[in-house]
């Protein structure tokens, strides 16, 4: 369900996906200030950022091998 969900989304709908928590991130932490809860946030979404960007070109390809992972383990 979820493969299929995000086939369907355009570029500029997965960049927004990807940079969004990021964006809200750096937000809060000019809001907020510098502390800890802005100093996580900081550091997980830049890590869901790099994630997002460094596998979308490998995300199809890595789908179909997930999918077919089952079947290989367990003939």
């Amino acid at each position: 369900m979820t493969g299929t969900v995000l086939a369907h989304l355009g570029p500029v709908t997965r960049v927004c996906i990807a940079a969004g928590p990021f964006v809200a991130a750096l937000l809060l932490r000019l809001i907020l200030g510098r502390n800890r809860l802005t100093g996580s946030l900081i550091a997980f979404t830049t890590s869901w950022f790099a994630m997002n960007v460094l596998l979308a070109p490998s995300a199809e390809p890595m789908r179909q091998q997930l999918y077919s992972l089952p079947g290989r383990l367990f003939r």
